[in-house]
């Protein structure tokens, strides 16, 4: 049986087991003892010393990329993409979180990143991406990003870019531009630009080029300087602390894994975090239909996890579809049922509230909260989005006149209402 040992910066935090017959994952009791100590995940709580592969191969899988960019690593690496354990000892000593595998991470040490020497370098690394995802087998190079869309983890130091090595920690990522999405670099800026104006956390970003191409670089909310050292901090998206794996990261899906509902994710946050973070986790519900965020899948909302408890992660991975055509129109998770965003009304988010044991007044309230913010915040947010290094895009005008356009329309249908449906607790402001 092999075990494989995960690792907080040079603390075992425990280990994986991985045979034929038996995988699983076990807790070090030092770390049980620690007072500081977090759990890897919802799923895995430290009251229990070993967990079986029911909770810990779901949880390694989600930290992985997917679909075609998991079949270019595993072939580079010599591995099978169902082979998610084998993978993560490959690329796991820097992924999303606070954990390493297979090998310690650490803090920022002299010669543990390697500088990007100039925007030549940088753009030959985004041109070569999509066919060397992550840099991967290059030496000292060890790091995995969740998803589909090709982006690349990377340390900032002043105004200078690097290559984290050897388990040092990334501090941000890069997400370059593609031809399927053109003007993408910007239209998620401004989407988190947006979200941010109007009280929803989200991480801070700027745009950026290099040579011919444009790229989004988002600070990592799941890293910290503390003055001396980069600090890792726990985290793990919906898809982990529901225990399902990444197939199942859509509720919509039309075959295949059905994905957690609103009212299932709500129901983490209930059951785990404080009224003031389900709020938070409903305000992000609202917004992501708001902005024409199809892609807001159970991935695309997290949570930070320590030894205070479970709180909500900053908003990440937000995009308008409203320029292309070629993107579902479908939500990702239905709301009172109806997965057209655009035919959301007053009884949908309702139905919605009752779902998810909140109070349909409050809820109503803040759709229209959101919505007049979203309408007076908009252009300022394309303002500020024009003038980061990357400057604006034709996409732009598209995205910010669908955005406000729908949001309008969300006020309008709020009018149209139906009798208020009784018997829900009450949602903290």
């Amino acid at each position: 049986m092999d075990r494989l040992p995960v690792y907080f910066e040079t603390r075992e935090v425990g280990w994986i087991t991985a045979a034929d017959e038996a995988s699983g994952f076990t807790y070090a009791e030092s770390w049980r003892g620690l007072t500081g100590a977090f759990p890897v995940s919802l799923t895995m709580p430290l009251s229990r010393a070993s967990h079986d592969a029911s909770a810990i191969l779901p949880w390694a899988a989600n930290l992985l990329p997917e679909n075609a960019t998991l079949g270019i690593v595993g072939h580079m690496l010599g591995k099978s993409p169902a082979d998610v354990i084998g993978l993560l000892a490959e690329m796991g000593r820097d992924t999303a979180g606070a954990l390493s595998v297979g090998q310690p991470g650490t803090g920022l040490i002299a010669g543990k990143w390697r500088e990007i020497p100039d925007k030549a370098a940088l753009e030959r690394i985004l041109n070569e991406l999509p066919h060397k995802p992550f840099l991967v087998g290059e030496d000292g190079v060890s790091m995995s990003l969740a998803g589909v869309q090709t982006k690349l983890a990377v340390a900032l130091d002043g105004d200078t870019l690097y290559i984290p090595i050897d388990g040092a920690p990334s501090t941000h990522i890069i997400k370059p531009d593609g031809e399927r999405l053109p003007g993408a670099v910007q239209n998620e800026a401004f989407c988190l630009t947006l979200a941010r104006m109007i009280g929803i956390p989200t991480p801070k970003v700027t745009t950026g080029t290099a040579g011919e191409r444009s790229y989004l670089l988002v600070e990592r909310y799941d890293r910290r300087h503390d003055g001396k050292r980069w600090r890792r901090l726990h985290q793990e998206d919906f898809c982990q602390a529901l225990g399902r794996p990444p197939a199942a990261k859509y509720q919509n899906n039309d075959r295949g894994l059905k994905g957690p509902s609103l009212a299932d994710m709500v129901g983490v946050t209930q059951r785990h975090m404080t009224a003031q973070e389900t709020a938070r986790f409903v305000d992000l519900a609202i917004f992501n239909p708001m902005v024409w965020n199809t892609d807001s899948h159970a991935k695309n909302y997290s949570l930070m996890l320590s030894a205070r408890g479970a709180a909500m992660a900053p908003g990440y991975d937000i995009v308008c579809a409203a320029p292309y055509p070629k993107i579902t129109r479908n939500m990702a998770q239905k709301i009172g049922g109806q997965k057209q965003a655009d035919q959301l009304g007053r009884n949908h988010w309702e139905r919605f509230a009752i779902n998810c044991k909140l109070s349909p007044t409050q809820t109503i309230r803040r759709v229209s909260e959101i919505a007049q913010a979203v309408t007076h915040h908009a252009m300022v947010a394309k303002a500020e989005v024009e003038a980061m290094p990357a400057r604006g895009d034709p996409v732009l005008d598209t995205v910010v006149e669908a955005v406000i356009s729908r949001a309008r329309g969300y006020l309008e249908r709020l009018k149209q209402a139906e009798p208020a449906p009784k018997g829900a607790a009450a949602l903290s402001p």
